[in-house]
């Protein structure tokens, strides 16, 4: 009912196999953590973003609670039962999340300016320096999962993406963080922000690692 001429799968069936084709004949994986960098961000942005609609609509239907406003506007024919009031939102600490992300960024920014330098001019990598830098990359995903996983499901490992808890497929960005703030379990939520913060921190020392591999003579 979606897509009943499957143009949307032969779109993505084509860009699937294309992306494969381009990571199986690169010289080198043509990653490109910046714009990684910046979509995390964007990520980190969203739940400050959510978090701060969370404790405004909060504020706002206790306010409407506090002055019947809600008993006011219902139906006098029909049995209304008024919510109980929600403890306020408080402000979450994502600092560790966001000195995090700038580490990420620099270290993004460093591999980026040192690639750059020595493919000058079309040059290709030494097969010594090819080697070992494709060893790094095989780390640089695996450093996004954690052996714990995610809160009530552990069989999930990765801390960037995962199904919604509730969503089945729907995809969850930062779900530890994420989820823990749409349930408002505020200590888990501050708990998960160190988690995520620590799990970025990790893949910034492997991709300082790249660096330091393209930097030997």
């Amino acid at each position: 009912f979606g897509d009943p001429t499957f143009d949307y799968e032969n779109a993505l069936a084509q860009t699937t196999g294309r992306i494969v084709l381009r990571l199986a004949d690169a010289d080198v994986l043509p990653f490109e953590f910046g714009d990684f960098t910046d979509t995390l961000s964007q990520y980190v942005e969203e739940l400050t973003k959510l978090t701060d609609n969370l404790r405004d609509e909060t504020a706002e239907q206790n306010l409407q609670i506090a002055e019947h406003d809600l008993e006011a506007a219902a139906d006098p024919t029909q049995t209304y039962v008024v919510p109980a009031p929600k403890a306020p939102v408080p402000y979450l600490n994502f600092a560790p999340l966001q000195n995090a992300l700038q580490r990420l960024r620099e270290g993004a920014r460093s591999f980026t300016e040192r690639m750059n330098a020595v493919t000058k001019n079309g040059q290709s990598l030494p097969p010594g320096t090819q080697t070992a830098l494709d060893a790094v990359f095989l780390s640089l995903e695996p450093a996004l999962t954690r052996p714990e996983g995610l809160p009530r499901r552990p069989w999930y490992k990765h801390f960037i993406y995962a199904p919604g808890f509730y969503t089945g497929y729907g995809v969850k960005t930062l779900p530890g963080v994420r989820e823990a703030i749409e349930q408002r379990r505020w200590t888990e939520a501050d708990a998960q922000i160190r988690i995520a913060a620590d799990t970025l921190g990790r893949f910034a020392d492997q991709l300082n690692r790249a660096t330091a591999v393209l930097a030997r003579p």
